[in-house]
């Protein structure tokens, strides 16, 4: 059997949460099957295919087109839907780990991964060509379109019930993996040496790993900080906010600027994969007060790495994160900063946090996710 995957997201330079998942999910499928045949496919006017993995297996072809992406996009496959991808690939089934533009055959199969519907319940964390974007990409009639949906959690499921009005029995929930390299790590000082100087680290710090943009919640992140800072009179730790700069970073930025707590708080931009292990090992604590999340990788990157998490208690982050970390209203600095005091300060609820994490983090395995997609997609 041939099959058609849309690698359109591992052409980013930088990974980012789908662009991770799409490349963990197809690593574990191509390991497992080694029988069926994958046609990988993208779309690029310039040459990116040093950006798209290797992945070594006998059954894997890689397939092109040239247009240049707005072409691509907006009049060819919106406007006149040409070419068929599914034609150019000579598959019967098309698996679409994204939403993206996508021009298909009405007999073909369509296997679509929803993460999020974030951009239909909080447009206004999204930038105006973001939001043309997702309207014009008409996501309530790729999620009909396809003939199997799968949703990365239930509050996403829930979302594509409630948004686009479709049947619960079309979709089905398949968590993500935890990749095995985040892990406890047992490291050598020169290693801390090496990443401290790396990313300029203090000695002592509480952790952020996010895109640096309005929905991430990084403003209410600073406030807690700062009313931590005074309130606890601790200067031994400092908080470290790692991550690309994405949608209006600017005013971000200059909200820190303006701390009075400047000087504790460092932005380390974005971190290679490989260090982000070793990161969440030498935190005290990690932080992620989001206000929306398909999945939330990170909160369950630093429980694997035995850091006590503190998450936002809404979407899928109070389902995937449960019990095994402090749950808090991203609304309210003030719950946030009392949720870190409790942390830092009560070596108990430390170590319940980090027992309860290990816990956690065996529900998620890329392995088993990728055994569940291959039965959803043959």
């Amino acid at each position: 059997m041939k099959i058609g995957i849309d690698i359109r997201t591992l052409m980013d330079r930088y990974y980012g949460g789908i662009s991770e998942f799409t490349y963990r999910l197809l690593k574990n499928i191509l390991e497992i099957d080694q029988k069926n045949q994958y046609i990988l496919y993208y779309n690029s006017w310039r040459n990116v295919s040093n950006r798209i993995p290797n992945f070594n297996s006998a059954n894997v072809k890689i397939k092109f087109t040239q247009y240049p992406n707005k072409v691509f996009n907006y009049i060819l496959q919106k406007g006149f839907k040409t070419p068929k991808i599914d034609q150019i690939l000579g598959v019967d089934r098309f698996f679409m780990p994204h939403l993206n533009f996508a021009a298909l055959s009405n007999n073909t199969r369509l296997i679509l991964t929803v993460h999020d519907l974030s951009f239909l319940r909080f447009s206004e964390h999204f930038s105006l060509r973001k939001n043309i974007w997702h309207y014009l990409i008409n996501a309530r009639k790729l999620i009909e379109r396809a003939d199997q949906v799968i949703a990365i959690s239930e509050n996403t499921k829930n979302d594509i019930v409630n948004l686009c009005q479709i049947k619960e029995n079309k979709i089905k929930v398949v968590y993500s993996g935890i990749g095995k390299q985040f892990k406890k790590l047992n490291l050598e000082k020169s290693e801390k040496r090496e990443i401290r100087k790396k990313y300029k680290l203090p000695q002592k710090f509480i952790f952020s790993l996010n895109t640096i943009e309005p929905r991430k919640n990084i403003i209410g992140l600073i406030q807690a900080f700062e009313l931590y800072c005074r309130e606890s009179k601790n200067d031994a730790i400092d908080l470290v906010i790692a991550g690309a700069m994405g949608w209006k970073y600017k005013e971000i930025v200059k909200f820190w600027q303006n701390s009075l707590v400047k000087n504790r708080i460092h932005f380390i931009k974005y971190v290679d994969n490989k260090d982000k292990p070793i990161l969440y090992n030498l935190a005290e604590i990690f932080v992620y007060p989001s206000f929306y999340e398909g999945f939330g990788f990170p909160p369950l990157e630093a429980m694997a790495c035995a850091c006590p998490v503190i998450a936002g208690n809404n979407s899928s982050l109070s389902e995937v994160c449960a019990e095994a970390s402090v749950l808090v209203d991203s609304n309210n600095p003030q719950t946030i900063n009392q949720a870190i005091f409790q942390v830092l300060n009560k070596e108990k609820i430390k170590q319940n946090l980090i027992k309860k994490g290990e816990i956690q983090i065996k529900r998620f395995n890329w392995r088993k996710t990728a055994r569940e997609y291959i039965d959803i997609i043959y």
